[in-house]
């Protein structure tokens, strides 16, 4: 049975509610859902589909982060992961009212960091239904993950992940 891991951060919030909703919209498969802090050892090749997702912070967040910055640690461990090929997919929270010029950045920093392993992405999704004036995590006209708005569109959650679950299926032959 192939195996699915899914990966997120910040803990305890709509992130978590959102990961966790992916999972149970995956139950056919062998699926792993790990916060950040749980991670003892990373071990991404083990897995036929990784799915990665967190909230997006702003640049002055990343700019003054010190050492204890859980996704600091995660991209320094994807170093030796092998992950060459290897379908990501990931989503991102965030608030197209209260922060419409970085709507859900936070994914463009994700992409950065598997682009440059050579993880094969897959996943991206359409604006329609977005109402945003800028983000880092657009190419063309599509987000490069799931964008959600738990604050603005929380009724849309549960059939974008729906969606975009068999989306990220399909791309990634399953």
């Amino acid at each position: 049975m192939k195996k699915i891991g899914v990966f997120y951060w910040p803990k305890g919030g709509n992130v978590e509610y959102c990961a966790k909703m992916m999972v149970s919209k995956l139950g056919n498969f062998n699926t792993e859902l790990y916060s950040l802090d749980s991670i003892k050892n990373l071990d991404l090749p083990y897995y036929d589909l990784v799915i990665v997702g967190g909230s997006t912070a702003g640049a002055d967040i990343w700019q003054n982060a010190d050492d204890n910055n859980l996704w600091f640690d995660f991209y320094a461990r994807l170093e030796g992961a092998h992950l060459n090929g290897k379908p990501v997919a990931f989503f991102g929270l965030g608030d197209q009212v209260l922060y419409p010029d970085h709507f859900v950045d936070g994914m463009a920093i994700m992409k950065n960091e598997f682009d440059r392993i050579g993880a094969k992405i897959i996943g991206y999704w359409p604006t329609n239904g977005y109402d945003f004036t800028g983000s880092a995590s657009l190419e063309g006209d599509k987000f490069i993950g799931l964008a959600l708005d738990e604050d603005q569109q929380p009724e849309l959650t549960g059939q974008r992940i729906e969606q975009w679950i068999s989306q990220i299926l399909k791309e990634a032959g399953f």
